[in-house]
C-alpha cells in the first residue's frame, strides 16, 4: 500500500485538475451559448436561400450557366476537412478524421494513388493528423479562422476554394465535418461542395410560388448560386464549431465527475493507510509496555 505522503500527494493533484476541468467546462457552456445562437440564427436563412433557389431553377426552361455547376470527371478531387484547434473534446476531431479517411478508401483511392487528391484543413488538429500521414495538403498551413470567427474571416477561404474550382484547378470539392445536433450529439457529415447540383431532387421544391423574376431566371440564380455556397460554406464552420464546444463541454464535465469518484477512492485509500499506521503504533506501545511490566 502507498505511504501517507504519497496519496496526499496524488489527493492534491487530482483535486488540481478537477479545479482545471470545472473551469474549463464552464468556458466551453459559454462559448457553446454563442455558438448555438449563431448557428440557429444563420440555419433559417440559409434554408430559404436554398428554397428560393430551389424554385427558380426548378421553373427554368434552360440549362444553368455557372462555372460552379460544371461537372467533370472527378481526376481531382479536394477534400475540407474541418476540425478544431485544440484538443481535450472526446472524439470531435477524430470522428472528423476517421469519417474523411473513410471517403478516400470508398471514393478516392484512384486520386490518391496518382497524387492529385489534396486536403484543406480547417483547424489546427486536422491538418496535424493528414500532414503526418503525408497528404498533400493545401497551402502549408491550416486555414485557423476560429479565433475571430464571422463571415469575414470564412469568406476568403471559401472564395479560394470556388476558384480553383472554376479555373479547373478541382473537379470536385467535397466538405467533411461535424453537425451540431445538441450539446451531446455531433452528426459526422460528408458532402459535395462543388459542382452544385441546381436541378437535382434534393434542390426540388414541393411548394412551387408563383415569383415574378427581375431582371431574369437565369440572372438573378447566377447572382444567388455564388452568394449560397458561401452561406452554406460558413454554416458548416458554425455547425463545427458549435459541435466542439458541445464536445469539449461533455468531456470536460466527465472528467470533472471522474476525478471526484477517484478522490472518494483515495480519500478511502488515505483513510485506511492512516487507521493501519494508528492502529500499527498502539499496538507497538501496547507491545512496549507490556515487555516493561514483564522486566520489572
Amino acid at each position: 500500500m502507498a505511504n501517507l505522503k504519497e496519496i496526499r500527494s496524488r489527493i492534491r493533484t487530482v483535486v488540481t485538475t478537477q479545479q482545471m476541468t470545472r473551469a474549463m467546462k464552464m468556458v466551453s457552456a459559454a462559448k457553446l451559448g454563442r455558438a448555438q445562437r449563431n448557428i440557429e440564427r444563420l440555419r433559417p436563412y440559409s434554408k430559404k436561400l436554398q428554397d428560393i433557389m430551389a424554385n427558380i431553377s426548378a421553373n427554368m426552361t434552360e440549362e444553368i450557366d455557372s462555372p460552379y455547376t460544371a461537372v467533370r470527371d472527378a481526376q481531382k478531387v479536394l477534400l475540407v476537412v474541418v476540425t478544431s484547434n485544440r484538443g481535450l473534446c472526446g472524439a470531435f476531431n477524430t470522428n472528423v478524421c476517421k469519417e474523411t479517411m473513410q471517403a478516400i478508401e470508398t471514393h478516392y483511392l484512384e486520386q490518391k494513388a496518382n497524387g492529385k487528391l489534396s486536403i484543406l484543413a480547417i483547424g489546427k488538429k486536422g491538418y496535424e493528423f493528414f500532414k503526418r500521414r503525408g497528404y498533400n495538403m493545401v497551402e502549408d498551413k491550416n486555414f485557423d479562422v476560429f479565433p475571430n470567427l464571422s463571415f469575414g474571416t470564412v469568406e476568403p477561404v471559401v472564395n479560394q476554394i470556388m476558384a480553383a474550382f472554376a479555373k479547373g484547378d478541382y473537379d470536385r470539392v467535397d466538405l467533411v465535418y461535424n453537425e451540431f445536433k445538441n450539446v451531446a450529439v455531433q452528426i459526422r457529415r460528408h458532402e459535395r461542395f462543388l459542382p452544385v447540383d441546381a436541378q437535382s431532387t434534393e434542390m426540388a421544391s414541393s411548394n412551387t410560388l408563383d415569383y415574378i423574376f427581375e431582371p431574369n431566371q437565369k440572372d438573378i440564380l447566377a447572382e444567388l448560386l455564388p452568394k449560397s455556397l458561401k452561406t452554406q460554406f460558413y454554416r458548416v464552420v458554425l455547425e463545427s464549431n458549435a459541435g466542439e464546444q458541445g464536445a469539449r463541454m461533455m468531456a470536460m464535465d466527465n472528467a470533472t465527475t471522474n476525478a471526484e469518484e477517484l478522490l472518494r477512492s483515495l480519500r478511502l485509500t488515505y483513510n485506511r493507510a492512516r487507521q493501519a499506521a494508528i492502529t500499527t503504533e498502539i499496538l507497538e506501545i501496547v507491545a512496549g509496555a507490556e515487555a516493561l511490566a514483564s522486566a520489572g
